[in-house]
């Protein structure tokens, strides 16, 4: 008897746990509103693919609006009444700003624990959920691998003088390298150094040009030996276009930028924001990323499903984020101003 009656209270308190895991799971879903509103830099392909795995997960609706250049700007004019929930792309120099001051609200995903510190804020107020490798690499059919750079400091060696052609400072890829290459060497060097190099780089450049399409072609045509551009971009010209491209895995590391996302402070569903960021920075999308609009990963257990030139790992060129956030801008303004010969600018016509 005293056997049967053990035995049913424990059976009693494993319904009781059940049931009450149960309520309490079906009251976390109560608790997420109908709506997140995103405000992105993100393509609308892309991002129509992501709410609609979402959604679909979810039932939760998805309103999002592309800002581009305008997404900062718009966040912290809507400081004292947010009207979205998610700040989604953009890079952590950007998120680095709006932390300190206090845009967002810091959220736990699951999978954070997982992601490189250099991938996230501390305090969980913003997440790498994609990283873009920026890459040096040559025309292997004009230049041999024993004669290419080896590294960024060699690009302003005399032999390479009008071998090189890079993007224009409208180019975003860019201006985050010319600020991730400030940050290094005034770190190791001095800002003195910093400048010099930067003076040495330009008068080493052939041309800047206002076109992508227009930099590769002048590759392929040899008309030029050396440039740097994000992974995905060269990978295309190299697998897909046919150039005969080598990438470069510079000796101090390459430049790795990363798109990221916040929940934004105040926003008006802050439940559904936090699911969204749980949902964006999983393994499950950002393999779906990968695969369907080659962006790379921060999460290395997503890497074995992408695709196979996401997988080499490319150091890091060792950099001070916050420090960045706080003189890019500077930074910038004197380079476009004191350093880029414009004569050597070629435009599309």
């Amino acid at each position: 008897m005293k056997k049967l009656i053990c035995f049913l209270l424990c059976l009693s308190m494993i319904i009781s746990v059940a049931v009450f895991g149960s309520a309490a799971a079906l009251a976390d879903e109560a608790e997420l509103e109908d709506t997140v509103v995103i405000y992105s830099t993100h393509s609308e392909k892309l991002l129509d693919a992501v709410a609609a795995a979402f959604t679909e997960k979810t039932g939760i609706k998805v309103e999002s609006i592309n800002l581009k250049g305008e997404l900062a700007d718009r966040v912290r004019s809507e400081k004292d009444n947010p009207q979205a929930d998610i700040m989604y792309g953009g890079d952590s120099a950007t998120y680095t700003i709006l932390q300190g001051e206090g845009l967002f609200e810091p959220t736990f995903p699951a999978w954070r624990d997982e992601l490189d510190p250099m991938f996230m804020a501390e305090d969980g107020s913003w997440y790498g959920t994609i990283k873009t490798p920026v890459l040096l690499f040559y025309n292997k059919d004009t230049m041999s691998a024993e004669d290419a750079p080896k590294d960024w400091a060699d690009l302003v060696l005399p032999q390479y003088k009008d071998k090189i052609v890079v993007r224009d400072s409208l180019s975003s890829s860019m201006r985050s390298t010319i600020c991730n290459l400030i940050d290094n060497i005034t770190a190791s060097q001095g800002e003195d150094a910093a400048w010099q190099f930067l003076a040495d780089l330009d008068a080493n450049i052939k041309n800047y040009y206002n076109s992508g399409s227009m930099m590769y072609s002048a590759l392929g045509k040899g008309d030029a030996d050396i440039s740097w551009a994000v992974l995905s971009d060269i990978v295309t010209n190299r697998d897909t276009n046919g150039l005969p491209f080598e990438i470069i895995d510079a000796a101090s590391g390459s430049v790795i930028l990363t798109d990221c996302i916040a929940a934004i402070k105040g926003a008006p569903h802050p439940n559904a924001a936090a699911a969204f960021v749980e949902f964006a920075g999983s393994k499950e999308v950002q393999t779906l990323l990968a695969n369907e609009f080659s962006r790379t990963p921060t999460l290395s257990s997503a890497l074995p499903d992408c695709p196979e030139w996401m997988q080499t790992d490319y150091a890091a060129l060792p950099v001070d984020w916050a420090n960045i956030s706080a003189n890019q801008l500077d930074w910038l303004e004197k380079w476009e101003t004191n350093i880029i010969n414009t004569d050597k600018n070629v435009a599309k016509d």
